[in-house]
């Protein structure tokens, strides 16, 4: 991410992707999201899903390692090329998180995430809060979670 943030507003960015196996689908939810549809393939097949899936939760934790993985790279990338890197603070939250379609065992999922606009803050000098959208599509392009978010980031002068 260049210093200029502004070339960044609208962009879509490919955060990676994750094929989503049945046992880990099924070790997540035991601990996190114990539903029958997602630790029990049988009761599964007999829910309104028809098949073992993925907890919301599971997805949003993959998009969330994901991130914080490309934000990592993003300052690597500026610091390589002698440009002091943003400062990527807390969010103070997300809006509208909408898991669409679900994520069966065996998927391989996509996630994006697009800077909508950056705003300087008063209240906080030197930082800016950062506003996004993010999306996750399955191997067929079907947009199968979304969720709008924002964070606080602290630009290079």
């Amino acid at each position: 991410m260049s210093n200029d943030i502004e070339a960044h507003i609208g962009v879509e960015m490919d955060l990676g992707s994750h094929t989503f196996g049945a046992e880990e689908i099924i070790t997540f939810a035991k601990k996190y999201d114990p539903q029958r549809f997602h630790v029990d393939p049988e009761a599964a097949k007999h829910s309104n899903f028809g098949a073992l899936c993925a907890s919301g939760w599971h997805t949003t934790a993959i998009w969330m390692r994901l991130n914080v993985e490309s934000m990592k790279a993003l300052i690597k990338e500026a610091m390589k090329r002698g440009e002091q890197p943003p400062t990527f603070g807390p969010s103070p939250g997300f809006e509208n998180l909408k898991w669409l379609k679900p994520v069966y065992a065996g998927d391989t999922i996509r996630f994006t995430r697009t800077v909508n606009s950056v705003r300087t803050l008063q209240s906080r000098p030197g930082w800016s809060m950062m506003q996004m959208s993010s999306a996750a599509y399955n191997q067929n392009g079907i947009r199968v979670m979304e969720f709008d978010s924002a964070a606080l980031i602290a630009l290079p002068d």
